[in-house]
């Protein structure tokens, strides 16, 4: 997490030394929900030890003043670019312009000049089509990123050296991050708390927000597809029943039994319904609970590989290393009630 107090301008844009300084970055044609979305999850994140908010946001664009939305009212933005300057992390939400972006994927002089106000090590990141824009200033060349899956296609063409995912919910790689469509905004936004200040406080943000502090699967289970038959069976009892049994090492048999179905059915159905195979969703799950101990007890590294199901120390390790690209023991660290208190 870039903190840069030291650089922080005398007099500047952001008022609160200490806190995490997120820019909105507004174009015109910006759409109002995603425009609300930092705010609503950055702005009421709070420590959960002294309930001090964690970040501080503001909205900006290309000039202070009037900016169009794609609804019938105009919104009125206070600061510019020199808001880019001094920000830690740069949200781009979707918009319906500029047209040289969505149509042509190249940026504006005003956009370029934009762009080269934000300074080298700033986290940048985009909700749902706004990841055209970063798209269009290099941001995403050969790097993973993914968008509303209607624009998957569209932003493939354009930007042939961006991996597109179409799958996901939203893709963190590192200091850009992406996500698909308006709600994944909402939850890569609260992946960069829970990456920034923990789970426990995550959750606490959606828990105020009333959504899940974590959702199942990508965005391939709303693709429009023919709806399922009458009655047909589900998996959500399985994934149920494998939630309460995390330390146990289950089987694919064993979920499927759950459910009065085949292994290949269950497969399938699974991957409907979820948009993961359940063996990475298992993992997923298991990753979450190893954080979760980590952050609230003082349980050893092999007793918490245990309790949720990786077995040994070792196991965890390699999985939290691949999930989270830290050790338990530097996720601790960082994130154990006690060291933040």
């Amino acid at each position: 997490m870039t903190r840069s107090e030291a650089c922080r301008p005398a007099g500047g844009v952001f008022r609160h030394p200490g806190r995490h300084r997120v820019a909105v970055f507004v174009l015109g044609g910006v759409i109002p929900l995603e425009l609300g979305i930092p705010l609503r999850i950055f702005g009421t994140a709070t420590g959960t030890e002294d309930g001090a908010e964690l970040y501080e946001v503001v909205t900006c664009s290309l000039a202070a003043g009037e900016v169009p939305t794609a609804a019938d009212f105009p919104i009125v933005v206070a600061h510019g670019l020199e808001a880019l300057a001094e920000a830690d992390t740069v949200v781009v939400p979707a918009s319906h312009e500029p047209v040289s972006v969505y149509a042509e994927g190249r940026l504006s002089a005003p956009l370029a000049a934009a762009f080269a106000a934000i300074r080298p090590g700033t986290r940048v990141v985009s909700i749902c089509t706004g990841a055209f824009v970063l798209a269009a200033a290099g941001l995403l060349d050969d790097r993973p990123a993914t968008t509303h899956w209607l624009s998957t296609d569209r932003f493939q063409r354009l930007f042939p050296r961006t991996r597109v995912d179409p799958d996901v919910l939203y893709v963190d790689d590192g200091d850009v991050l992406t996500s698909a469509g308006v709600a994944a905004g909402m939850d890569l936004c609260l992946h960069i708390v829970r990456r920034d200040f923990g789970a426990a406080v995550a959750n606490g943000v959606a828990r105020r927000t009333v959504v899940p502090p974590h959702r199942e699967g990508g965005q391939a289970q709303y693709v429009r597809r023919p709806l399922p038959e009458p009655r047909m069976a589900g998996t959500e009892q399985a994934r149920a029943w494998a939630l309460d049994r995390l330390e146990q090492p289950l089987t694919l048999r064993q979920l499927a039994e759950r459910e009065s179905m085949s292994v290949r059915t269950f497969t399938r159905r699974f991957r409907e319904e979820v948009g993961l195979s359940p063996g990475r969703w298992l993992t997923q799950q298991r990753v979450e609970r190893a954080r979760q101990l980590l952050e609230s007890t003082d349980l050893g590294v092999d007793q918490i590989a245990r309790q949720s199901g990786f077995g040994t120390g070792a196991s965890m390790r390699q999985h939290l290393q691949v999930a989270l690209g830290v050790s338990p023991s530097a996720y601790r660290r960082t994130f154990h009630t006690s060291a933040r208190g």
